[in-house]
């Protein structure tokens, strides 16, 4: 991944929780950095949720500075907010290292392997969240970066083990209240032993796939979305020859722009309605006291 961008300030930075896959990553990193002399900065987030969290990250940290790492910081958060303590400590966490990038132009790499990327997939299958949700975490998505996402689980750990490193067992990978943990303890072993194999692979490869469609489309509709604005309108007349689902990225595209946050596919479809099945109904409400509305022929977002 790194002979694929340009990183003009000489900053990279690692995500590391101590765990055997960032300490994996962290450390073929630091092989490849020091050919393309780059400089490392270590960021250890600290989500003080366990009564020894202080102590885990500072062992991590003293694993970087054995690595080589230049600087390693502990960036300490407070976990809290709507959808449960997982997608709260997910959204504080990408939050703080956001924040800690060296440079603008710096890449976090993150610790994701194949295994995380399948678990990524059938969550998304399981809760219905569309061809976005299913298509999974990308390799290189700015400021992020993810280089193992085509490498399994128990080779970090087997890395780990022959480069003398000690990972972090996290009690957290190991508590079934958490639906991902029971994906990976018990439905992804019991999908490998009813396919006889090779599950977490074909669930990557159908991510890809995926990926590679849906970056296609966003393609089209960004071509749409130009020709359709007027001001911060769309025109009704340029929308309407496209295909619903080519019109609902449009508008996913048009209303994220405007300010509405968490879109979901019920807001999509009922706002294209308004080209598609077009009865001189009235607006449509959206997330933050936001209607989508059409009138003489335009689609119209107000407060």
């Amino acid at each position: 991944m790194l002979d694929e961008v340009r990183v003009d300030s000489g900053q990279l930075a690692v995500a590391v929780s101590g765990g055997a896959d960032s300490l994996a990553l962290a450390a073929a990193t630091a092989q490849l950095a020091d050919r393309r002399g780059l400089t490392l900065h270590g960021l250890i987030v600290d989500h003080r949720l366990q009564a020894d969290s202080a102590e885990v990250a500072a062992r991590a940290a003293k694993q970087l500075h054995g690595l080589g790492f230049a600087e390693v910081r502990v960036l300490e958060i407070d976990v809290r907010g709507p959808g449960g303590p997982e997608a709260a400590a997910r959204k504080a966490r990408y939050a703080a290292l956001r924040a800690a990038r060296p440079a603008d132009d710096a890449l976090v790499l993150l610790g994701h392997t194949r295994d995380d990327q399948a678990e990524t997939v059938l969550l998304g299958l399981g809760r219905g969240s569309g061809p976005r949700s299913i298509a999974g975490m990308r390799r290189l998505d700015p400021p992020w970066g993810r280089p193992l996402l085509d490498v399994s689980r128990s080779v970090t750990a087997a890395a780990c083990a022959e480069l003398g490193l000690d990972p972090w067992q996290d009690p957290h990978n190991a508590d079934p209240s958490f639906a991902r943990v029971r994906l990976r303890r018990e439905v992804l072993p019991l999908l490998e032993d009813v396919l006889r194999g090779g599950v977490a692979s074909a669930l990557a490869r159908t991510a890809a796939q995926l990926r590679e469609d849906a970056e296609a489309l966003d393609v089209l509709a960004g071509r749409v979305l130009l020709l359709a604005r007027r001001g911060g309108d769309l025109e009704v007349s340029e929308l309407a020859p496209s295909p619903p689902a080519l019109r609902r990225r449009v508008l996913r595209g048009w209303l994220l722009a405007a300010g509405v946050a968490e879109l979901t596919d019920a807001h999509l479809r009922t706002a294209d309605a308004l080209i598609g099945e077009w009865r001189g109904q009235g607006g449509v409400w959206l997330p933050g006291g936001l209607v989508v509305s059409r009138a003489r022929g335009r689609l119209t977002v107000s407060g």
